[in-house]
């Protein structure tokens, strides 16, 4: 098993500016980084410089055509379904981040609360 990424002090504050100020959405460590959650499910993930979102196929398919998008594997080979990251260059274009994660929001918080 590979030492996990440390996020950088940046990478924290960009993280911690994208977590939607909403009803149900909290914030815990995942993987020695940070994750945000809404009814338990995951759907703003930080792994070492990387910001993933979850998405529905269509938005997928649709942030994968960005540049700098990538598929998220926190290990090599092992990609989480449904998430993209986002490019790295939208740390300075955080009305497009934001829009990104307004998505994710929605389509995690229309997913089945996860039970305890």
């Amino acid at each position: 098993m590979g030492l996990m990424p440390k996020p950088t002090e940046d990478s924290l504050a960009w993280f911690g500016s994208l977590v939607p100020d909403a009803l149900g959405v909290t914030v815990r460590p995942m993987f020695g980084n940070k994750a945000a959650f809404v009814n338990g499910n995951m759907f703003l993930a930080l792994f070492g410089p990387s910001v993933a979102v979850r998405l529905s196929a269509e938005d997928q398919a649709e942030l994968m055509k960005q540049k700098g998008s990538a598929v998220f594997e926190p290990m090599p080979g092992r990609a989480m379904k449904e998430y993209v990251v986002l490019p790295h260059a939208w740390r300075k274009q955080s009305a497009k981040a934001k829009s990104w994660v307004d998505r994710s929001l929605a389509f995690a918080a229309a997913l089945p609360p996860k039970k305890k």
